[in-house]
């Protein structure tokens, strides 16, 4: 009796395993069980049958191509229009919040802010006539769609900043605090939206913008097929432990609850093989960064950095900006070098003044 339980405990884990790992392994979920579990690829075959006879999973695809997704339990679609400017918080009330169901408080609370912050969006600037809100729901997460048929978010900040590209506005929403109505908004939503969820990503026109947590602060941006208006796309673990809380603490400094720390991907000021080296792409970067206390410059992935561009950031805008602590982080060995040579100039600099 008691190797026989042994026997059905081992397989609810490989069970509960293959469930968990399925959406960000959906064609090798059987490799990686075989693999953790040290059993034969016929034995996790019949895990998986199990699962999908159960409803738990669909299989796709020929026998040597499967691919395997979680079988949703909601699949809700409702198209919005703008019209009359609904309000956020009543779609959230009445159709929103019931379908999500009985979640616990931290990851209600997130898809609580995201949605009303995202759905605002969408009716306060987005020009747009409808709005159409897919949600899916499986047993380990919900994923939600909001898409407008309206002028574009990307485009709209590039007329409203006078940026030179679309693709600028992907660098500016990255440091947060853009907005192109200041009067009602503090461009805030996004930032931290795109930080609660697992993945969140925004396509409009050519621009695809996106944070992905297990990526850390890894912004992507690429080329894709053009379409009008915005689609945000955002999905969360259904048992997450993330806190929204938590989240907007990270960003605040000191004993103050603003907005006052930023992290910017600096490979975002750069486009294709272009190398960061002028004082122009530098002050792109730093533009509007003035309203933060700790500005957080992220190499990662950047090669090399030219020494103009390091001294525009780290000698001639910190020289203009003594209260902002700029800080960058996971430079590689190039890069740093250049940013100490910009120091050493700026402290160089200061010995001059001091001895005059």
């Amino acid at each position: 009796m008691v190797h026989m339980s042994g026997i059905r405990k081992r397989g609810e884990e490989i069970r509960q395993f293959i469930l968990d790992n399925v959406e960000s392994h959906p064609r090798d979920v059987a490799k990686l069980a075989v693999k953790t579990f040290g059993i034969t690829r016929q034995a996790v075959n019949k895990h998986i049958q199990r699962l999908a006879g159960q409803g738990a999973l669909i299989v796709s695809g020929s026998t040597k191509n499967h691919h395997y997704l979680l079988h949703p339990l909601l699949l809700w679609e409702e198209i919005i229009s703008l019209d009359n400017k609904p309000a956020e918080d009543s779609i959230w009330r009445n159709d929103i919040k019931p379908r999500i169901g009985k979640l616990p408080d931290n990851v209600r609370d997130i898809w609580h802010y995201g949605f009303t912050e995202m759905m605002n969006n969408a009716i306060d600037h987005s020009e747009g006539k409808q709005v159409s809100i897919n949600l899916t729901k499986t047993a380990m997460s919900t994923e939600l769609v909001i898409f407008d048929n309206g002028v574009g978010i990307f485009k709209k900040i590039q007329n409203a900043l006078g940026l030179e590209d679309e693709r600028h506005a992907v660098l500016e929403l990255s440091k947060g605090k853009v907005t192109t109505d200041p009067a009602r908004h503090t461009g805030e939503g996004i930032f931290f939206s795109s930080r609660m969820f697992d993945d969140f990503r925004i396509l409009s026109g050519n621009v695809f913008f996106s944070h992905t947590d297990a990526e850390d602060e890894d912004w992507i941006l690429e080329n894709q097929k053009f379409q009008t208006g915005t689609g945000v796309f955002m999905k969360l673990k259904n048992n997450t432990s993330r806190t929204a809380k938590k989240i907007f603490e990270e960003f605040t400094t000191g004993d103050e609850y603003g907005f006052t720390k930023t992290v910017i991907p600096v490979k975002l000021a750069q486009y294709g093989d272009e190398k960061l080296i002028s004082r122009s792409q530098a002050k792109r970067l730093m533009a509007r960064v003035d309203r933060f206390k700790v500005v957080i410059l992220d190499f990662d992935n950047v090669e090399v950095i030219g020494h103009a561009f390091a001294d525009e950031v780290f000698r001639v805008f910190a020289r203009q900006h003594p209260r902002i602590e700029i800080s960058p982080i996971r430079a590689n060995k190039n890069v740093k070098q250049m940013i100490q040579r910009a120091l050493s100039c700026s402290t160089e600099q200061d010995a001059s003044h001091e001895n005059n």
